[in-house]
C-alpha cells in the first residue's frame, strides 16, 4: 500500500537518510552542549574564554574533514558502488568515532596530546559524516516525483532538528542523573557513548533499503563513471560554485544559532542549570521542526526551490535584529521565546535545500556533488562560534559579534541563492535523471 504516492521502497529510502541525518544532528549537538564542561577538561583551565573557543574549534575541524569525506567517499563509493551501499558502510565509521570521544584522557592525564587526540577523532568522524549528505539527500530524492520532493526533503532534512531534540532530552536527564560535580567528571563521556544507539539503528535501516532505480538503471546501461569527481568539475562547475556560496552563509549561521544556542544559554543565564539548558534546547529544536516541515508544505504553493529559499530567507533577516534584541536583554524566558522563533524560520530555509541541490547536479556525479554543495559551505560555518567569539571579546559585546556576523553571513547567503538557477517548475519529470 503506497503512503502519501510512495511505496514501501521509496519510504525505506527516505527513512534511511532521514536517520543518517538523525545521527548527525545527534553527535553535533551531543558536542555542542558539552563544549563548556569539556573545555576544561581537554584545555588548561587557566587560559579562560580561550579554551572554550578552542573547545568549538573543534567543530571546525569536524566541518573541514566533511568535504574531504563527501567527495573521496562520494566520488569512490557512492558514484561507483551505489548511494545505498556507500551509506551502510560510513554510518558505521560515523558511530565508532562518534562514540570514541569518550574515551578520550584529559588534559590532565596527558598534557597537549588531550586536544590533539581530540581533534584527530573529530576529523576521522567528519570524515564520515561528510558522506551523509550527499549520499542521503541522492538515495531519498533521486527516485520521488518531482511535485513531492520539497515536503519529503523537508521531511529528510528534519532528521537533523531531530536528532538535536532527542540529544538535548538525553543530556538534560544525563545532568540531572549525574548532578553538576559528576556529569564534568563521567556523564559528558556517557552522552557521548550513547551516540552508538542512533548510529545501529540507522545501519539495520539501511541494511534492508534499496538502491535507487536511477542507478540501477545507471549501471545496466554502463553509465557509472571511474572518476565521478571529473565530471563534477567538468559540468557541474557553476551550480556547485554557487551552491558553496549559499551553503558557506546558511551553515555559518546554523552554526552560531543552533550550535551555539547551549551555551549562549549558560552564558546569558550564569544560574541556568544543565537541565534547564537541555530542556530549553529541546523545545527550541521542537519548534524548529515544525518549521522545516511547513517550509516544505508551503514550498508547493511557492513553487520553485530557488524561490522559496529567497522568501524565508527574507523574513529570517527581517526578523535577525529584533531577535537578537529580545535575547541578549536578559531572562532565560526571553531567550527561549527569540531562539525558538528564530530556529522556525531558520529551519524553513533548510526545507527545500534537499530537494534544490539533488536538482543542481547530474545522476552520474550527483551524491559527490551534493555532499561537495554542502559539507564544502560548512567549512566555514565550522568556524563560526569560535570566530563570533574572538571578535566578542576585543567588541567587549558579544551582543555586537553575534548580530554582525548573522548579518554578514545572511549576506552570502542570499546572494549565493541570487547567482543559482531555478531547479524546478511545473511539468518537471518525476525522476531527476539527468
Amino acid at each position: 500500500m503506497a503512503v502519501y504516492g510512495l511505496n514501501k521502497q521509496r519510504w525505506f529510502q527516505v527513512i534511511s537518510a532521514y536517520s543518517g541525518w538523525l545521527m548527525d544532528g545527534y553527535t553535533t549537538i551531543a558536542y555542542a552542549l558539552v563544549a563548556v564542561t569539556v573545555s576544561t577538561v581537554f584545555f588548561p583551565s587557566t587560559i579562560g574564554i580561550y579554551g572554550l573557543i578552542a573547545t568549538f574549534g573543534g567543530l571546525a575541524v569536524e566541518e573541514i574533514a566533511r568535504p574531504v569525506g563527501s567527495v573521496a567517499l562520494g566520488n569512490f563509493l557512492g558514484d561507483r558502488i551505489g548511494r545505498k551501499n556507500m551509506l551502510t558502510i560510513t554510518i558505521v565509521g560515523f558511530s565508532v568515532f562518534a562514540a570514541s570521544k569518550g574515551l578520550l584522557p584529559s588534559y590532565k592525564s596527558i598534557g597537549i596530546l588531550a586536544p590533539v587526540l581530540l581533534y584527530i577523532i573529530l576529523f576521522i568522524e567528519g570524515t564520515f559524516a561528510g558522506a551523509e549528505y550527499g549520499g542521503g539527500t541522492t538515495l531519498s530524492m533521486e527516485d520521488i516525483p518531482a511535485a513531492k520532493r520539497a515536503p519529503i526533503g523537508a521531511f529528510v532534512q528534519s532528521g537533523y532538528g531531530t536528532g538535536f531534540f532527542i540529544v538535548s532530552f538525553v543530556f538534560a536527564a544525563l545532568s540531572s542523573y549525574y548532578g553538576k560535580t559528576e556529569f564534568a567528571i563521567i556523564g559528558w563521556r556517557v552522552l557521548f557513548y550513547t551516540t552508538i544507539i542512533p548510529g545501529m539503528l540507522t545501519l539495520i535501516i539501511r541494511y534492508i533499503t534499496s538502491e535507487t532505480t536511477v542507478f540501477d538503471d545507471m549501471k545496466k546501461n554502463k553509465e557509472v563513471l571511474r572518476e565521478p569527481v571529473v565530471g563534477l568539475f567538468k559540468k557541474g562547475g557553476k551550480p556547485l560554485i554557487f551552491a558553496l556560496i549559499f551553503t558557506s552563509g546558511l551553515l555559518f549561521i546554523n552554526t552560531v544559532t543552533f550550535s551555539f544556542y547551549p551555551a549562549l544559554l549558560s552564558i546569558l543565564n550564569p544560574a541556568m542549570s544543565n537541565t534547564k539548558v537541555g530542556t530549553y534546547n529541546a523545545l527550541i529544536n521542537l519548534v524548529s521542526l515544525f518549521g522545516v516541515w511547513i517550509g516544505g508544505i508551503t514550498a508547493l504553493l511557492i513553487v520553485g526551490r530557488k524561490k522559496s529559499i529567497l522568501v524565508y530567507s527574507l523574513i529570517f533577516i527581517i526578523l535577525t535584529y529584533p531577535i537578537a534584541f529580545l535575547a541578549f536583554r536578559g531572562g532565560a524566558i526571553n531567550d527561549l521565546i527569540a531562539f525558538s522563533v528564530q530556529a522556525f524560520f531558520e529551519a524553513m530555509i533548510f526545507s527545500t535545500l534537499p530537494a534544490f541541490l539533488a536538482e543542481s547536479f547530474g545522476k552520474q556525479f550527483r551524491t559527490t556533488g551534493v555532499g561537495f554543495a554542502y559539507n564544502g559551505g560548512a567549512v566555514f560555518g565550522g568556524f563560526a562560534i569560535s570566530i563570533v567569539l574572538f571578535f566578542s571579546t576585543f567588541m567587549h559585546s558579544l551582543f555586537a559579534a553575534w548580530t554582525l556576523w548573522l548579518f554578514l553571513a545572511e549576506l552570502i547567503m542570499v546572494s549565493g541563492m541570487l547567482l543559482s538557477a531555478e531547479t524546478f517548475r511545473h511539468g518537471a519529470p518525476d525522476r531527476i535523471a539527468d
